[in-house]
């Protein structure tokens, strides 16, 4: 029985979790909940699974991590205040199922050397098909990862007719259903760039052997390449219950829990090249990532502060990479990196983006 504790519960990663939990009550036990702001559903929650301890916020969150005794804490934050809930899973010893990717990339070295080998599984679709396909070798015998993207909403528009998009176009993802901020982004392809980067430091493959490729169906969720000229991927059906799963009891696969793809009818798979010049995300990252230190959070807040510009109107879609561009390009990392290094990063990134966006719209 592994004895679960999940943070954002009543996020879509969170009450997915649940579903996994709910239909193999002898494999999983919830010992914790955690939740933003959603009190309500929270206690729903609790009340439904058995669970005593609960907490509301990323502060108590953080403080329920340091005080249940879990097998494993799954964080489903989202956003980079996940930051603290990640280290303290890693500093009291708990396998850290992470779905909040903004905390490792923010983080970066400081969660990093936290971790001991194995201690966080990714729950990442990409990454946890990266995870499992590296069991097909060694590491000395790779030679390249590939995320796989969908491409988003607007796969094959150009740049320039990229201008007049909407904050409702924007949110039509054609395969998955996400919150505001990672829809976005997955329009934009910044989540495919902060991705990157997530790879980079789960897997130590160097920037220059990490390549994005379109992969418009989402059935193969990742691939691995091989010295020998083998590729390894990992192919199910869009369903984040699976990479949950994996997350809950990493190494082991939970039976039943998404359903196989149908071999025995035609269907037609494709892949196409990442289109740097619409979309120039994962070029930029892969520059925030070589950088480190506190360029990724500054990519990262930046981010953040023009995605809720450009849905209150403030701000047009092509204009978000612009913002963050000027930001990074802007910016003077500290001589450590130390967790209140990044606090004052971030703050900085959201000021700057703030001033940069404001006069965008002045203008």
């Amino acid at each position: 029985m592994r004895r679960v504790l999940i943070l954002g519960s009543t996020g879509s990663i969170g009450t997915q979790a649940l579903d996994v939990v709910r239909a193999n009550p002898r494999r999983f036990e919830v010992v914790g909940l955690a939740a933003g702001t959603d009190s309500e559903t929270l206690a729903a929650q609790a009340a439904e699974f058995g669970v005593e301890s609960t907490a509301l916020g990323v502060v108590e969150a953080e403080q329920l991590v340091r005080d249940i005794e879990a097998d494993v804490v799954l964080n489903g934050i989202t956003g980079s205040v996940g930051l603290g809930p990640t280290l303290a899973a890693l500093e009291v010893g708990r396998t850290l199922a992470l779905a909040n990717k903004e905390s490792l990339i923010v983080g970066g070295d400081l969660v990093t050397a936290l971790a001991r080998p194995g201690q966080i599984v990714p729950v990442d679709s990409e990454h946890s098909a990266i995870a499992q396909a590296l069991r097909a070798g060694e590491s000395s015998e790779v030679r390249r990862l590939v995320l796989t993207a969908s491409g988003g909403p607007f796969r094959g528009r150009t740049r320039a007719s990229l201008a007049e998009v909407t904050p409702a176009e924007a949110l039509a993802h054609p395969t998955w259903d996400m919150g505001r901020v990672v829809t976005t982004n997955s329009a934009t392809l910044v989540n495919k760039g902060l991705e990157v980067i997530e790879a980079h430091l789960l897997f130590g493959v160097p920037y220059s052997e990490i390549d994005v490729v379109v992969h418009p169906q989402s059935i193969v969720h990742s691939m691995v390449e091989f010295v020998d000229g083998s590729t390894i991927a990992q192919a199910s059906p869009p369903d984040m219950r699976l990479p949950i799963s994996l997350g809950l009891d990493w190494p082991n696969r939970v039976a039943g829990v998404g359903r196989p793809l149908d071999w025995t009818t035609a269907t037609a798979w494709t892949f196409e090249p990442l289109d740097d010049e619409a979309f120039p995300a994962v070029r930029l990252a892969k520059r925030v990532g070589r950088a480190g230190a506190t360029y990724p959070a500054v990519f990262n807040a930046a981010n953040e502060e023009a995605v809720d510009a450009f849905h209150e109107g403030r701000l047009g879609f092509t204009g978000i990479l612009d913002i963050i561009e000027r930001v990074v390009e802007a910016h003077e990392p500290p001589d450590a990196l130390t967790r209140e290094a990044l606090v004052d990063a971030e703050a900085w990134a959201r000021r700057t983006a703030d001033k940069a966006i404001a006069a965008a719209s002045a203008s």
